[in-house]
């Protein structure tokens, strides 16, 4: 956490009093942060307070950039149908991503303001990682030392202004606001078995007005993230605390379920030749969630549409 009713600020200010300060430092910030993980975990930290009095901002209410890919290739198939496009030749070889917003990333149960619902609101569950400093040029086989923390985002979407911006040649600006992060970044041991080929093996547990829509698997990306990392960083070096999203999680089989709006949209076109599930409207609440051993891992992120 990053704010002042969080955990983190009751750390002695000579520390870390934000987890992008820790990132900058991440080699001698990290032993020392387990240390606090350990005390807090046997309630034997001097000051502590149960998380349902804190407020939770994202762990990075500003990271050094925010790149995401789009390493789920039946989302890419799905979305490109949904708008009359073809997806690219070389889809199984070079991985898609756009620079989204950085300097701007909610809390887990920060309202998602719109100013006009024709832009058609979608939310898009995602897994990301945050790395520290990476250098340019770097390849998968080395990407995965660079690779910290793993959270969750809601990459907010407007769907109905992408077509335009992408055949201008030069999007995403416009359809692509604020994402969201989970209230916990979590260091790839808190993982387990789950962690593997710099992938996520576990079910993304997405609900819409508290039906669950969609149980995808993250491990099933195509790309993982040390390629991610590796497209991210081929002209440029990443720096610390750079958060790289996996894009939205989808699998093939229908029985998974979706992970945004516009997937089901698409299937429903398919299947009958008409879009009839809408997007997203006032009031409507979308939930993100993934758990390991019956517990949550990532905490939840819980958000409710509203006018801005």
């Amino acid at each position: 956490m990053d704010d002042k009713k969080g955990l983190l600020a009751h750390l002695p200010q000579s520390t870390y009093p934000s987890l992008r300060e820790a990132l900058d430092n991440w080699t001698t910030a990290e032993k020392y942060l387990r240390e606090v993980a350990l005390k807090l975990g046997s309630n034997a930290w001097y000051d502590t307070s149960p998380l349902s009095s804190a407020t939770f901002m994202s762990p990075l209410p500003r990271a050094a950039a925010f790149v995401d890919g789009s390493a789920f290739i039946q989302h890419i198939i799905l979305v490109r149908k949904a708008r009359g496009a073809e997806p690219p030749e070389d889809m199984k070889i070079v991985p898609l991503m756009y620079q989204g917003v950085s300097d701007t990333l909610m809390g887990p149960c920060d309202d998602i303001p719109q100013l006009d619902f024709a832009h058609g609101t979608d939310f898009e569950g995602e897994v990301a990682v945050i790395v520290s400093d990476v250098p340019m040029g770097t390849k998968s086989k080395d990407a995965a030392q660079y690779i910290q923390l793993a959270l969750l985002l809601n990459d907010v979407s407007l769907r109905n202004l992408i077509p335009r911006e992408l055949q201008a040649g030069f999007g995403f600006l416009q359809s692509k606001p604020a994402s969201s992060c989970s209230p916990f970044a979590v260091t790839l041991d808190e993982l387990g078995d789950s962690w593997k080929d710099e992938r996520l093996h576990l079910p993304l547990i997405c609900s819409l007005n508290d039906t669950t829509v969609g149980t995808p698997n993250a491990g099933e990306m195509y790309f993982s993230f040390s390629q991610l990392i590796e497209h991210a960083a081929a002209t440029r070096t990443l720096s610390a605390g750079t958060i790289v999203g996996s894009g939205t999680v989808s699998n093939e089989p229908d029985s998974a379920g979706i992970a945004c709006l516009a997937e089901r949209r698409m299937r429903e076109k398919i299947e009958t030749g008409t879009m009839t599930t809408p997007f997203m409207k006032v009031g409507d609440r979308v939930r993100i969630e993934m758990l390991k051993g019956g517990k949550s891992i990532f905490g939840v992120i819980d958000q409710k549409v509203v006018k801005a």
